[in-house]
């Protein structure tokens, strides 16, 4: 199974109702593609890392989708925004590529976090390595 995230940040002088039905439009364009949104945030008003179009604030809005076929209407949703002048940024990123790399590089069950190979190990007492008390 596929998994993306789809985010974009909407003119914050778009009224809260206009950016619903906005994601929603986009939400049926993804489904009507063969793909299911599992999930959908809306962040709101926050502040942007830099000016866009002299706007320093931004809704943003995230939505988690997954395709079974591979197939998603994404390239088709990512068209529709582009023509969009609502939407100031947008970005699809594909993440089950890196949930897979995570997943590989899990450690081994029996490899505890001190236990590792080469890490320091605590002096013995008996070999005179700790500190010495001076009389």
């Amino acid at each position: 199974m596929r998994t993306y995230e789809l985010m974009f940040v909407v003119d914050p002088r778009v009224s809260d109702e206009d950016v619903v039905t906005m994601t929603q439009e986009y939400k049926n364009m993804i489904t009507a593609g063969g793909a299911q949104v599992t999930a959908e945030e809306n962040w709101g008003r926050r502040k942007l890392a830099f000016p866009i179009d002299k706007l320093n604030e931004g809704k943003y809005v995230l939505l988690y989708v997954g395709s079974e076929t591979g197939k998603s209407a994404l390239p088709e949703v990512e068209h529709r925004m582009r023509q969009n002048d609502k939407i100031l940024r947008y970005l699809t990123v594909r993440t089950d590529e890196d949930l897979k790399r995570a997943a590989r590089r899990q450690p081994a069950a029996g490899a505890a976090p001190g236990n590792a190979p080469g890490g320091a190990a605590e002096p013995d007492a008996a070999d005179g390595a700790g500190p010495e008390e001076e009389v």
